[in-house]
């Protein structure tokens, strides 16, 4: 999941950049249980420091702490799949039947306005590419290129670019 999709860690990260400080965690996974989402921060030269392994931890023991925190995210999901299907298994009857279609439409609605407003931000660049005559699929390679993600976090395709120019 993009930094953009995480309101509260983006907000973090852009005090601490104009303070000139580290952002602190307790744990590791209070800041993600992705390898590829640390190892990014990292890469990019966030300075973050988890209070759990202390400030000069190598980047090493990093990795590491996030690959098992990858994992337990899996086994919790693992855990988590197999109760439900034993519940669902003898009877019971799973989620609130009450409120589904209101739920429905208010997540539809929820998908549409994120969908907007990171067409929004991705907008000026893709604009500037169609101004020089560049191909959908050629803008589609740029943001590739450039690790812009799609609003889901995946690579770009001709179709994600097109749909962006008909979104806003």
């Amino acid at each position: 999941m993009p930094v953009e999709q995480r309101p509260g860690l983006a907000a973090a990260l852009e005090k601490a950049r104009k303070l000139k400080c580290p952002v602190v965690v307790s744990k590791l996974d209070r800041l993600s249980r992705d390898v590829a989402f640390i190892s990014g921060l990292m890469t990019r030269g966030v300075p973050f420091i988890v209070a759990e392994l202390g400030a000069d931890t190598d980047p090493f023991v990093l990795h590491l702490f996030a690959a098992l925190a990858q994992k337990e995210r899996a086994l919790i999901a693992a855990r988590t799949s197999a109760a439900l299907q034993r519940k669902k298994a003898a009877g019971a009857q799973l989620g609130n039947r009450t409120n589904l279609s209101e739920a429905r439409r208010r997540a539809l609605e929820v998908r549409q306005a994120s969908a907007r407003e990171f067409a929004q931000r991705v907008r000026p660049q893709i604009d500037e590419m169609v101004a020089v005559g560049k191909t959908l699929r050629e803008i589609a390679a740029r943001l590739n290129t450039l690790g812009v993600t799609t609003t889901r976090g995946g690579a770009w395709d001709a179709k994600a670019v097109s749909r962006v120019l008909g979104v806003v």
